[in-house]
């Protein structure tokens, strides 16, 4: 099936989210959609789905004008999309979420599952997915829930479908796996609209590479041109993808953790029973799936969990007990895994969020009042420092761009000395060319002396900054190896092999004995 959309134009008031948009994906083929977050790569896959009609412009399937008023005209039409975040009922099995919305009925009007059941298998063993149609969603893991919704797709009879940033909660194994699915789906005429940031994945999988960025296509290329030519055409201008980084020369360990176990409210040890020391002038990276305990891990740090046991200790000081302010005040400087809700406040000012840690510490308070003057100054000089763009320092903080956002909460936290820098996901939503300033600022604090904490599901990040890598699985903790370590090691821990294991079998694999 031929797929075509012309001068697709898509405005919410004055933002035009798409500007123009020409497209064509062929039978066959996987056409990938590269582009920044914020770059309109999911607005227009809406449009093609119907979830968005389009302000201006036409879709073609076939060479013929469509119309989709809704997702249930593009499944007729024979689109399928597999969304970021998965659409299934947990407390569901495969079959009963496969015929959701489009179910087999036998005579009398009774839901017939069986028959739902016989095309999963069928679609599983024709893709190599290996689901079984009775199981359980909630149980399965993330990869096998992502075939789920392949499957929904194909059972509607998808000839395009549409993946939307699907390696985003993969592990390595299972971004593989799915690249595999992917080809064997093209071979069978299948046409993939792959959606991605992540330019190793675009190269690997591509025949056609389309590159947007703010809303308009400036650039198609093939997946065999460089790295640095895509990553360019996203951002605007030249960029450097390889971070200059020399051997860490750690110092002593100030901060560590012994038995440190958090438990959710209904009882679950999220965390359980993790030991790990950083010392000064290191990275650490903790790696592993989203979900797998990362997140409380960094709250129980910063005081924000309620259910902890266990101890950190920083400089001698123990931190468990003690409120948010008293963490902030022994020197720990902390970038939460979502800016915009955690890490800023957007209705106030740049200058203000700079200042939201300190606001009431000399030179920002006078008494009960403020100094507007030292606040002022205090802006200027981290706008320049970090590179803002923003109109002004009294510009709201939720006006700004994804990685300019970003930059104001890391020049925050670096405004002051400290004793431990943790950044969670310091670069999710944030450009290439941010990426690279704030990758090498977080480098440049640690060649001052501080120990560094990186959470990151990103293996890229995780290996460009890593002095050591700690892998989270369900909580705990798989080992710590290296940064040197190979792609192949890190992705067997997150996927529930202790390190040594995986050293071991990585090695094995090398030297041809497996």
């Amino acid at each position: 099936m031929k797929l075509e959309l012309i001068g697709i134009t898509k405005r919410f008031g004055s933002l035009v989210a798409n500007d123009s948009i020409d497209l064509v994906v062929e039978p066959g083929q996987v056409h990938s959609l590269l582009g920044e977050n914020g770059a309109g790569k999911s607005t227009l896959m809406n449009v093609l789905y119907g979830l968005y009609d389009p302000t201006e412009g036409e879709i073609r399937v076939d060479d013929k004008p469509v119309t989709f008023r809704g997702p249930g005209d593009a499944m007729a039409a024979g689109i399928g999309m597999v969304h970021q975040h998965f659409m299934l009922v947990p407390v569901f099995t495969v079959a009963e979420n496969v015929a959701l919305g489009n179910e087999a009925v036998r005579g009398g009007g009774m839901l017939n599952l069986q028959e739902t059941r016989t095309r999963i298998r069928r679609i599983s063993d024709q893709y190599g997915f290996d689901v079984d149609p009775d199981a359980v969603v909630e149980d399965l893991p993330v990869g096998v829930q992502q075939r789920v919704e392949i499957i929904k797709a194909l059972v509607r009879n998808a000839e395009v479908l549409i993946l939307d940033e699907p390696t985003a909660v993969l592990t390595p194994k299972e971004t593989d796996e799915l690249l595999g699915i992917m080809a064997q789906l093209t071979a069978d005429g299948k046409s993939i609209v792959f959606i991605s940031h992540k330019l190793r994945e675009v190269k690997a999988v591509s025949d056609v590479i389309t590159v947007i960025r703010r809303g308009k296509v400036v650039g198609t290329a093939d997946p065999s041109a460089p790295t640095t030519e895509l990553a360019s055409l996203m951002v605007g201008r030249s960029v450097s993808l390889t971070l200059d980084k020399k051997p860490a020369t750690p110092g002593e360990v100030t901060f560590r953790v012994r038995d440190l176990t958090v438990q959710a409210d209904n009882g679950q040890r999220v965390v359980d029973g993790l030991s790990f020391d950083v010392a000064e002038g290191e990275i650490l990276a903790i790696a592993g799936v989203q979900g797998n305990g990362q997140t409380e891990l960094t709250e129980a740090i910063m005081g924000l969990q309620d259910h902890v046991t266990g101890s950190i200790t920083l400089g001698g000081n123990e931190l468990v007990g003690r409120k948010v302010k008293d963490v902030i005040r022994a020197g720990v400087g902390f970038v939460p895994e979502d800016r915009s809700v955690e890490g800023l406040v957007g209705t106030f000012s740049v200058a203000e969020n700079l200042i939201l840690n300190r606001y009431d510490d000399a030179p920002f308070a006078r008494g009960l009042s403020m100094s507007p003057s030292a606040v002022e100054k205090n802006a200027d000089e981290k706008i320049a420092e970090f590179d803002v763009r923003t109109q002004s320092a009294s510009a709201a903080a939720g006006t700004l761009s994804g990685g300019n956002q970003q930059k104001v909460v890391m020049a925050r936290e670096f405004s002051r000395p400290l004793k431990l820098f943790i950044a969670s996901q310091p670069t999710r939503g944030v450009d290439v060319g941010s990426i690279e300033f704030l990758h090498r600022r977080i480098v440049a604090e640690r060649d001052g002396g501080t120990p560094v904490i990186i959470v990151s599901t990103e293996l890229d990040e995780v290996l460009e900054l890593a002095d050591r890598i700690a892998v989270l699985y369900r909580g705990r903790l798989m080992g710590i190896v290296p940064g040197t370590v190979s792609r192949d090691v890190l992705g067997l821990m997150m996927a529930g092999m202790p390190a040594d294991e995986a050293l071991a079998q990585a090695h094995d694999v090398q030297g041809g004995n497996l």
